[in-house]
């Protein structure tokens, strides 16, 4: 293997960037040639792939987002997208990947794979912590912590003006930013779509807390909540509690963007340094992860499929908390 390329795709995720810089940075100390490809497999469709130095990653391990753009591609999602993508891999000489992404990333890995097996690795860039195989996911941390400075500034508003806040948080099928930030920002009550919480349930919790004299509450709401979003929710609370003073606040992309945690700079630089030795050694079709802080190799198949449950003692920690 002489000839690498690396892409990001997919949302966004803080970290991303020292991910890319790791695996250029690995890849020539090793003896490779890095090509880096813009906007994820629309890039590699076109052929916008252009060869990386060492100084084409300096000063960006702090910066969010990615150097490299990212999108979503629908062609690429066509068997004639895959070919055209095949064909320009082919004229630029490129010989394995490092695809840095989430599960729509690596679906279209596996199946480009299957039809052409390119070996590549992927690195798990999503703040959502969904994927399997990796305790941690690149952004999660700091996307967690970008939500939490804005729990803390409305819970200063909530106790001022004895208000009920719903706080809606990314998470369309994964609640672990909702349970992170429920615990750190001291939620009494946190929705998830891992688990059941009735409407029932949201009215039972805040009149449990206004009878131990509390005057204000947070609930942490994932957006994928199978009660609905924030805003859902809110308003059926307001129907049966029309007294309380609800406010709703989505936190929407703002947990994308920023700059990466110390968490998130070293999770991303292990991640791309483990995918391009994992290229070199052989592997392919496969995510690099790193469980109990040592690097593992999932199959894409597994990385995807496989659920990632959130742990009972930490959904037993909000309640216990809220005591």
């Amino acid at each position: 293997m002489k000839n690498i390329g690396v892409f990001t795709s997919g949302g966004d995720a803080p970290g991303m960037n020292a991910c890319v810089r790791a695996v250029v940075r690995s890849g020539l100390s090793l003896g490779l040639n890095v090509y880096g490809i813009r906007y994820g497999y629309n890039g590699i469709i076109s052929g916008d792939m252009h060869l990386m130095k060492s100084y084409s990653v300096s000063n960006i391990l702090q910066k969010g987002g990615t150097i490299l753009k990212s999108a979503r591609s629908e062609e690429f999602q066509t068997k004639e997208g895959r070919k055209k993508a095949y064909e320009q891999l082919k004229a630029k000489g490129i010989d394995g990947l490092v695809a840095i992404g989430g599960d729509g990333t690596f679906t279209g890995a596996n199946i480009f794979y299957e039809e052409y097996g390119i070996p590549t690795v992927g690195a798990p860039g999503t703040i959502d912590n969904d994927l399997y195989g990796s305790d941690y996911t690149i952004g999660f941390d700091t996307a967690v912590n970008t939500a939490l400075e804005a729990i803390d500034k409305i819970r200063d508003t909530a106790n001022s003006h004895d208000r009920v806040f719903f706080i809606e948080v990314m998470g369309r099928h994964s609640g672990y930013i909702a349970i992170h930030c429920g615990i750190g920002g001291g939620a009494e009550l946190v929705m998830v779509p891992e688990t059941s919480t009735t409407i029932q349930d949201v009215i039972d919790t805040l009149n449990k807390g206004r009878d131990k004299e509390k005057t204000s509450a947070i609930v942490i709401v994932a957006e994928g909540d199978e009660q609905g979003n924030a805003h859902e929710i809110a308003n059926k609370v307001m129907a049966k509690l029309p007294k309380l003073d609800i406010r709703v606040s989505t936190l929407g992309h703002l947990q994308r963007g920023g700059s990466p945690t110390s968490l998130d700079r070293i999770l991303a630089s292990r991640l791309g340094l483990a995918a391009v030795e994992g290229l070199i050694n052989g592997k392919s079709n496969v995510m690099a992860g790193i469980i109990d802080d040592e690097v593992v190799y999932t199959s894409f198949k597994l990385a995807i499929s496989k659920t990632k449950p959130i742990s009972n003692e930490l959904m037993r920690l909000v309640e216990v908390m809220n005591n």
